[in-house]
């Protein structure tokens, strides 16, 4: 798979956060797709399957009382690096900022890894 086509679909998944628009998510991702996000710590929570996935990442998408902006995404091949930043709430340190790594099979997000500082 081309860095091109990881790009375009790791912007449209971004988008979808950007412009509180969980449509977005539904043609990206594979259908075994597996999530794994940073919390509870230690181990963080596991998602698995198209609808698992899709349900999570749709309930942060739509919540329009955040702003998300990626700070740069690395492409190689199938695979992706994006450092973002969530801003939750009014005041200067109501953020998280985390890195998504993800792993894409036939131009759809099959893997994705979600760490959080904080």
């Amino acid at each position: 798979m081309s860095d091109e086509r990881t790009r375009e679909v790791i912007e449209q998944f971004n988008r979808a956060f950007r412009q509180h628009d969980p449509g977005l998510l539904e043609d990206v991702l594979a259908p075994d797709c597996l999530l794994e996000n940073s919390g509870p710590a230690p181990e963080g929570t596991r998602h698995v399957g198209y609808d698992e996935c899709l349900r999570f990442w749709s309930s942060i998408a739509a919540d329009e009382g955040t702003t998300f902006d990626v700070e740069e995404l690395w492409t190689a091949g199938e695979r992706a690096v994006c450092r973002w930043r969530l801003q939750y709430g009014p005041g200067e340190a109501d953020f998280v900022r985390g890195v998504n790594v993800t792993r894409l099979e036939n131009g759809l997000i099959a893997e994705s890894f979600g760490y959080v500082k904080g």
